[in-house]
């Protein structure tokens, strides 16, 4: 996300955030969305579906599933409409 540029006369080192810094970030996230899911999947396994902790572990995989297949659409938009501006 962040990225050494030189500064000339300077000798600190400079940082700036790369552009399109944001996107990256979020596209990084979908190895944590899958972390997360892959937890809520060994947590039912443990706990069985059918109690209160495998219902609200259920739905945290669900949640997780949602984002891994709306992340990279939704990144995507966001260069289209950001790249018109």
């Amino acid at each position: 996300m962040v990225e050494r540029v030189p500064a000339p006369g300077s000798r600190r080192e400079h940082f700036r955030f790369r552009e399109g810094a944001w996107a990256i970030l979020m596209s990084d996230q979908n190895q944590l969305v899958k972390v997360m899911r892959e937890a809520a999947e060994q947590g039912i396994a443990v706990a069985g579906e059918d109690c209160p902790a495998g219902r609200r572990l259920a739905e945290m995989r669900d949640f997780y599933d949602y984002l891994w297949r709306e992340l990279p659409a939704l990144i995507d938009r966001w260069r289209a409409q950001h790249t018109i501006h």
